[in-house]
């Protein structure tokens, strides 16, 4: 049975919630906007890597962020702290909250873990607070924190991701379909802001590169083999603009690439920004043999076998 979305009260004063990771199965840069940002085309998947977070009520108006990882910012850069800031200056909400946060998704790996945190945020302050908002309403306060986040404010698998990746169609005839990874993050710290302006200049040069390395599939030939539920029989399904540059700036990401197909995985690719890389396996009996495999072989790596959320 998948799992879904979890929320549980421990008290009427505190709450805790599950924050999911995902996958970019699918991502292509179209263009850049006038705003800076770039236009995109994704495939979101949630995954079951997930960090736990607690809220507790506070009796005065401060909000406060604890993390088991020391090495995110704790007050304002954080994407929790934003959420729940945003939550309670636009409701004049005189109680604040203190967010703890038990870190298991690696930051800094294109797999939306703050992104993540901040919906779990937004989704478990509505409950805590009573606020009552519509996912709909928590959708539009997500926008103003990142482009990620709107995603993990629905309660879906997979899902469309389009403009900078903030405007989502869950993809309904998707629910019904689990795939197994194998998933490495090499131990970098991959800046999303760095690996887009690499990609601005670096592009001129890589075009020809990327265009045809696109894959035979587009999104919705991608789509489609999911729904067959074997996509791994199918060959170079998976795509990323962002792979080519972010493997010239982090060569790791490229050892991590081809150490999976070197495997026999070709349905291997990067994650969001990186540096996470993943790969498509048949069950998950295999994706658990790679991992004893990968760590055995390469200590310094972090290995997951994950599945659809």
């Amino acid at each position: 049975m998948r799992r879904q979305l979890y929320l549980s009260f421990l008290t009427p004063n505190k709450l805790v919630i599950q924050s999911f990771a995902k996958l970019n199965l699918y991502l292509k840069v179209v263009d850049k906007r006038a705003d800076n940002y770039h236009n995109l085309i994704t495939l979101f998947e949630r995954i079951n890597l997930v960090d736990t977070i607690t809220l507790k009520k506070l009796s005065n108006s401060s909000i406060i962020v604890k993390s088991s990882d020391k090495t995110i910012p704790l007050g304002e850069d954080n994407l929790s702290f934003k959420a729940a800031r945003i939550l309670r200056d636009k409701f004049a909400f005189k109680k604040g909250v203190e967010i703890n946060i038990i870190k298991r998704i690696p930051v800094g790996a294109g797999l939306g873990g703050g992104s993540s945190n901040a919906a779990a945020v937004l989704l478990g302050l509505n409950r805590l607070w009573r606020l009552n908002l519509s996912n709909l309403k928590l959708v539009k306060i997500a926008l103003k924190i990142g482009s990620d986040v709107p995603f993990f404010i629905y309660d879906k698998p997979f899902a469309l991701g389009l403009g900078r990746g903030e405007i989502i169609k869950p993809l309904t005839k998707l629910n019904r379909v689990r795939l197994w990874h194998i998933l490495v993050v090499p131990k970098i710290n991959v800046s999303t802001p760095f690996i887009y302006a690499s990609y601005e200049s670096f592009n001129s040069r890589l075009k020809p590169l990327t265009e045809l390395t696109k894959g035979p599939c587009g999104v919705k030939i991608l789509t489609s083999e999911l729904a067959k539920k074997k996509p791994y029989l199918t060959r170079g399904m998976f795509f990323n603009s962002l792979q080519e540059v972010a493997i010239k700036t982090h060569p790791k990401i490229g050892k991590v690439v081809n150490t999976l197909l070197g495997l026999g995985l070709e349905n291997t690719v990067m994650s969001g920004s990186g540096g996470a890389v993943f790969s498509i396996t048949p069950s998950h009996k295999k994706a658990l043999q790679l991992v004893s495999l990968l760590k055995k072989r390469h200590k310094a790596w972090r290995v997951y076998a994950v599945s659809t959320a």
